[in-house]
């Protein structure tokens, strides 16, 4: 830790390791970035990318590029940078680390709204997305109330969050059987969670989105590590708990509902980036940045292992974060359950 004073007397401390981590995090996802734009059915190498990127490319590299893959590419970086840090706020809230979006419910509770509109309206892609905004919403909002008794509580929190995503569950089964064929399918398609076909539409709200939550949850960073301390100690240090936490248990819910909305539920990320961010930075506390630079890295790596390591099958982003989730999620049972939390 390294405290850096500024002539006006500000004095800012800075973790270097973790600092160090936050840099190659954000070098491998934008490096990985690069390489997936250049992977596809006509392979550009990674030279010729950042050239197109500068504007030095030739016009069918720049199409190739710039209209085709980079959108897929920016909505892969802000989808894993949104669940990340959304998973983040969730797990310090909670104060479990399976305290996380994809085990709480908001997930299922946004592919609901998604599947309401797809089923019942037989609304458009934006319409869609709209759906599993408000789904997302609804369902944490429904959360924070049932959760609520004298303020909201870690094992209580998770306890309900368990509970609505086994009703949200139930509820997109029963909606798929009275689906049609051709609903279903598309229905399906969506709920696996892919970046396929994303464009500049997804891109800039969920940018814009992220560009206007990520200064306020910073700026409860510092109220956020005293929450974790239990409430009758942020309570003597002075921070207004129930408001902190109403700010940013919102700002996750609006953070993972938005994603869920670009792409689809991708699962695990915002419960495996987090913990990963914190045993690489080795600091206590929520990791936010580190959270959501990991996450950005996650589904980016992710999303080329899911176009080139099975070879011509290529697969939905989802499915590889599900299955490298799960691996995860029972090795993290089994620790905690050595370590006598569970």
């Amino acid at each position: 830790m390294k405290a850096i004073r500024t002539r006006g007397g500000l004095s800012v401390r800075l973790d270097l390791r973790t600092a160090a981590v936050v840099a190659l995090l954000v070098a491998a996802a934008l490096a990985g970035g690069v390489v997936l734009i250049g992977t596809g059915d006509f392979d550009i190498p990674a030279a010729d990318v950042v050239r197109t990127l500068f504007g030095q490319g030739d016009a069918g590299q720049d199409f190739i590029v710039n209209e085709l893959r980079l959108p897929r590419v920016l909505v892969g970086l802000l989808v894993g940078a949104a669940l990340g840090l959304g998973g983040a706020l969730f797990q310090s809230i909670a104060r479990n680390p399976l305290g996380s979006p994809d085990v709480l419910g908001l997930g299922q509770g946004a592919t609901a709204g998604a599947l309401l509109v797809i089923v019942v309206f037989s609304g458009s892609a934006a319409q869609v997305a709209g759906g599993a905004l408000v789904g997302g919403l609804v369902t944490g909002a429904a959360m924070y109330v049932l959760a609520w008794k004298r303020g909201v509580h870690g094992y209580r929190f998770v306890l309900v969050g368990i509970g609505m995503n086994a009703f949200a569950v139930a509820l997109n089964g029963y909606l798929l059987t009275k689906a049609d064929f051709v609903d279903a399918a598309r229905a399906v398609v969506w709920m696996t969670g892919s970046l396929t076909g994303r464009d500049w539409e997804q891109v800039w709200p969920l940018f814009w989105l992220c560009v206007v939550l990520l200064p306020l949850v910073v700026a409860h960073a510092r109220p956020l590590r005293m929450l974790e301390m239990g409430d009758d100690a942020a309570y003597a240090l002075g921070v207004p708990v129930e408001r902190t936490r109403l700010v940013l248990m919102g700002s996750a819910v609006l953070l993972t509902a938005a994603a869920t909305a670009a792409a689809g539920p991708v699962s695990f990320v915002a419960l495996t980036a987090p913990q990963l961010a914190r045993r690489l930075t080795r600091s206590p506390g929520p990791n936010l940045l580190p959270a959501m630079c990991m996450g950005a890295t996650l589904l980016i790596v992710s999303d080329w292992a899911s176009q080139r390591v099975f070879g011509a099958d290529q697969l939905p982003v989802g499915v590889v974060t599900g299955v490298l989730g799960g691996v995860y999620l029972l090795w993290l049972l089994v620790t905690e359950r050595k370590a006598g939390r569970i």
